[in-house]
């Protein structure tokens, strides 16, 4: 049986072009989500267009997804790491 802690997700690294890597809480990303996807609601990705508010959209990004295209040539990808002490 799977230990419990393989599915927690403590921290996420998130990768943008021209950016160094950034470590962000979930709380962090989903708040990252939010401001980019406020500003995309005429052109989501169809699987984002059912939901009625930006943060279930956030949160359906997060719980489903580790990449979004942002527009030509940009993305945002982000993959649940585990920090060693």
């Amino acid at each position: 049986m799977p230990d419990p802690l393989m599915y927690e997700q403590n921290i996420f690294v998130v990768l943008e072009p021209n950016q160094p890597e950034q470590f962000l809480t979930p709380a962090e990303l989903l708040e990252k989500f939010t401001q980019i996807l406020a500003q995309r609601q005429h052109d989501l990705p169809r699987e984002l267009q059912k939901f009625a508010s930006v943060q279930e959209q956030a949160q359906h990004l997060l719980d489903t997804s580790c990449e979004l295209d942002v527009g030509p040539g940009q993305y945002l990808q982000w993959y649940a790491v585990r920090l060693e002490k």
